[in-house]
């Protein structure tokens, strides 16, 4: 598996619409809502990586100021197909998205969606937080 992570300007990569489409049939939202974003308001992201594997699209994610904390970054609208998952594109999307995140802040976001996402953070070296906007936090020391 040869995995190339290749950044997003302002139009979404070839392949998006089934990338969208897959998220859609298993209930996730966030590709459609990354689809509006990008219709409306692209420049909201401060970096947007696309996963290709042997040029086909596999995966995606960004990073945006956080919301409720402006010096803070939060990852958001990660996905990554069923057939690449389990193969390490998705912490591939998250380390370089971090490492991204990190020269501009020393504290980083993510709200997971369901336990298996809350595993796959706490694993990347996120803490759970209550009380908050968002889920899990990465703070750099």
């Amino acid at each position: 598996m040869t995995v190339q992570l290749v950044r997003i300007g302002r139009e979404l990569p070839e392949g998006f619409d089934a990338l969208r489409a897959e998220a859609d049939a298993e209930g996730h939202r966030h590709m459609s809502r990354l689809a509006a974003d990008m219709a409306e308001t692209p420049e909201m992201f401060t970096a947007l990586l696309a996963a290709f594997e042997d040029g086909e699209l596999v995966g995606i994610g960004g990073l945006t100021p956080e919301p409720a904390a402006p010096s803070a970054r939060r990852m958001r609208r990660l996905f990554v197909t069923a057939r690449a998952r389990r193969r390490g594109v998705a912490r591939r999307l998250a380390s370089a998205l971090l490492e991204e995140a990190l020269h501009q802040t020393r504290t980083v976001t993510v709200h997971a969606g369901n336990p298996g996402a809350e595993r796959f953070w706490e694993a990347m070296g996120f803490e759970a937080v209550e009380n908050r906007p968002w889920t899990q936090a990465f703070r750099a020391d």
